[in-house]
């Protein structure tokens, strides 16, 4: 059975950086692509970033320049590293994962696998 616990969120001031972990189990991270959302309040969930086997990477334009998507393949984790972060980058940021395929996906309907969230606060 495949479980993402996301870890490292917080509150930070404007200007500040968090680095969000994703640890997985059940399956070999290596393998599929992992992807980070995020849902803010009453707004739909969406998409930040994705990596791939290869260590390929694809970005939302809003975080672009910001946000940096790595992965640790001996340690089974996908991190996510937020600077210069904004009072916009506000809300639930959540880990997952592909369930087959190999193109990075901004759809949350192509993952499959999800973590119950961290939470990022971001002050003015």
């Amino acid at each position: 059975q495949v479980h993402l616990a996301e870890s490292g969120g917080g509150l930070v001031q404007a200007g500040g950086s968090l680095r969000l972990s994703c640890a997985a189990s059940g399956r070999t991270i290596s393998n599929y692509v992992m992807g980070w959302f995020r849902q803010a309040p009453g707004k739909e969930r969406e998409f930040v970033a994705a990596i791939n086997w290869s260590g390929t990477t694809y970005y939302a334009d809003s975080i672009k320049g910001r946000f940096t998507v790595s992965s640790s393949n001996d340690k089974n984790r996908v991190y996510l590293q937020m600077n210069s972060l904004k009072p916009e980058d506000t809300a639930v940021y959540y880990c997952s994962s592909r369930g087959s395929g190999t193109q990075l996906r901004a759809d949350p309907k192509a993952y499959d696998y999800w973590g119950q969230g961290t939470r990022v606060t971001v002050s003015s």
